[in-house]
């Protein structure tokens, strides 16, 4: 059984950062890319950034690229999602997911995969920015 913990929203102020933290439990083996998502009420799940496990390689939507940065710590099966000058725009809830589909390709996961291909989702953790 698979367990993906998200933990580190919160609230604060238009310009501010937040790290996210998503850590994985119970048999992990095989995770080919792994994402974070965000949704608000009424509105559609979207990516907001990915990454393929097994070489580091990052991509990010549009909306947050050059201000979000995902990461990995394979000792502690964590990824993180450092959030930084966020803006009100960036209020949801940010959702972790893992996938061992062969959503791949040389060392990067296809871009902009949509979340019916993650087989594992975490919780949530909210992020509300206040301007």
């Amino acid at each position: 059984q698979v367990q993906l913990v998200e933990s580190g929203g919160d609230s604060v102020q238009a310009g501010g950062s937040l790290r996210l933290s998503c850590t994985a439990s119970g048999y992990t083996y095989g995770f080919s890319c792994m994402g974070w998502f965000r949704q608000v009420p009424g509105k559609k799940r979207e990516g907001v950034a990915q990454i393929y496990i097994r070489g580091g390689v990052s991509d990010y939507a549009d909306s947050v690229k050059g201000r979000f940065t995902i990461f990995q710590d394979n000792a502690e099966n964590t990824v993180y999602l450092q959030m930084n000058s966020l803006k009100p725009e960036d209020t949801a809830m940010y959702y972790c997911a893992a996938t061992r589909g062969d959503y791949w390709a040389g060392s990067r996961c296809y871009e902009g995969l949509p979340p019916g291909h993650f087989d594992y989702w975490g919780q949530g953790t909210q992020v509300t920015v206040s301007s």
